[in-house]
């Protein structure tokens, strides 16, 4: 076997080696994101008190009588929501288990914002939020890919899900068995 030959045949395994390693690992997924910008089913709630704006308003003494009915909730309700927590990468945003209108499930993610990585699907998990991150990788339910890492998304629920069961939502990375995040989803 000539020289040129054996060179030849190392340089194309480098190649393929290298071919490989890019479409497993994905590496510039690491410096991009990518970001999702859906309506929300339940808008976040948000804390609009204005520091010091009681003491320079003038006191009314008059109001008018508040009365309560109990009706039905007419638009999507939320049935728990969680802050996500930091598994191998910083995660952070939160999760709303929602109730439609015509009683189908979803879960939305609030101002989400974690790495980007290959193959990173969204999980429905039976095990509660503080559980050790190899505990995610059975029991769940795939409601299918991550659309992005940063922003507002809605995944809709597959019928029949067991609502006692549901304690969590985790991003996962399927093709290396990782943990990005977890949110509790556990309701009264």
């Amino acid at each position: 076997m000539s020289k040129r030959v054996v060179v030849v045949g190392v340089a194309g395994v480098l190649v393929v080696a290298l071919a490989v390693g890019l479409y497993l690992f994905q590496p510039w997924r690491l410096v991009t994101d990518r970001t999702a910008d859906e309506a929300l089913l339940v808008p976040v709630p948000t804390t609009t008190a204005a520091a010091g704006s009681s003491a320079s308003a003038p006191a009314t003494t008059s109001a008018a009588p508040v009365t309560t009915t109990s009706a039905a909730p007419t638009g999507p309700v939320a049935l728990a929501t969680g802050p996500f927590r930091s598994l191998d990468y910083t995660t952070s945003g939160s999760a709303t288990l929602v109730r439609t209108p015509d009683g189908k499930l979803a879960v939305q993610f609030e101002a989400l914002d974690t790495t980007d990585g290959p193959d990173l699907h969204v999980y429905l998990s039976d095990k509660p939020a503080d559980s050790p991150e190899a505990a995610f990788d059975s029991g769940f339910t795939n409601l299918g890919k991550l659309k992005a890492n940063r922003g507002n998304q809605v995944y809709e629920v597959p019928a029949g899900i067991d609502l006692t069961a549901v304690r969590s939502v985790v991003i996962w990375c399927e093709r290396f068995s990782e943990g990005f995040g977890v949110a509790p989803l556990e309701h009264a």
